[in-house]
């Protein structure tokens, strides 16, 4: 039996040194805020507002989750499941609307396909902020004010999702639906079958952005919803804020509350996204 040669390694080069270096440093800069989130929500109140900067608490203790979750006042928890069923419902009904409009506009020939194309692409460069006050009218007078309908739906037929799938569905091949109407689909049919299930990965990635947008906006929610019980965790931690003091170890027990949804979906999604690339069909 001939004798396995033991492999030698290459020496690191100076450029791929350098490249890790830089990704530790991005690393510990987009990781520093969120460790000291978390290290200020086990502080004690003195702690969290002392001129000494520590990561780590002197003195662990779980009395800002206890305040935060057993203050009948703040209803924290309500906040989260208002938070979730606004920001699910607005991802699906976000998702179904960019789906069925970018899949006619990138596959169906039809009359002013791209000046309709290019006036919701021109609708991204009008920022969000300027139409704050003909959306308020526009709830107001349908009488959707401190409501879930002002939260959902509003904001769902977004240009970026229309933008986001139809460059996806315009560069699948047209062979497939060429192959499927010969097999006898009709274009729903191959719409729902073929392009759909292609289109996974570009789906989950839209529903994640739109979780997001709906989870973590703070500006609309003040102003369309008035009653405690109907806030959303954005906009219900504000109230934590006292008129003269601020518990800061209390305002980031709110914000290690307000993160755990997220996480569970970056984790959840990356599995989707993976398996849609892996059965997608489709080499890039």
């Amino acid at each position: 039996m001939s004798a396995v040669l033991p492999t030698r390694r290459r020496p690191l080069q100076p450029r791929r040194i350098a490249l890790w270096v830089l990704i530790i440093a991005l690393t510990a800069v987009f990781a520093m805020p969120l460790l000291y989130m978390l290290s200020t929500a086990f502080k004690t109140p003195a702690e969290s507002v002392s001129p000494d900067f520590r990561i780590w608490p002197q003195e662990p203790t779980l009395g800002a989750f206890r305040q935060i979750l057993g203050d009948d006042s703040v209803p924290v928890l309500r906040w989260v499941g208002n938070s979730l069923l606004v920001a699910v419902a607005h991802s699906a009904l976000t998702v179904t609307l960019a789906v069925l409009a970018a899949y006619a506009l990138a596959r169906m020939e039809f009359r002013g396909r791209r000046l309709m194309m290019g006036a919701i692409l021109a609708t991204m460069f009008v920022p969000a902020v300027v139409m704050l006050i003909p959306h308020f009218l526009i709830v107001n007078s349908l009488g959707w004010l401190n409501s879930y309908a002002a939260l959902i739906i509003p904001g769902a037929a977004g240009a970026f999702g229309v933008f986001f799938l139809r460059q996806f569905f315009a560069g699948i091949p047209r062979e497939l639906e060429e192959a499927a109407i010969v097999d006898g689909c009709t274009q729903w049919s191959t719409f729902a079958r073929i392009m759909l299930p292609l289109a996974r990965p570009a789906i989950a990635t839209l529903v994640v952005l739109s979780f997001l947008s709906s989870w973590n906006d703070y500006l609309w929610p003040v102003y369309v919803l008035f009653s405690g019980d109907m806030q959303t965790l954005p906009s219900g931690l504000r109230l934590l804020q006292a008129e003269n003091t601020t518990r800061y170890d209390v305002m980031m027990a709110g914000a290690v509350i307000a993160s755990v949804p997220v996480l569970a979906l970056y984790v959840a999604a990356q599995r989707w996204i993976i398996e849609g690339v892996s059965t997608s069909g489709i080499k890039g």
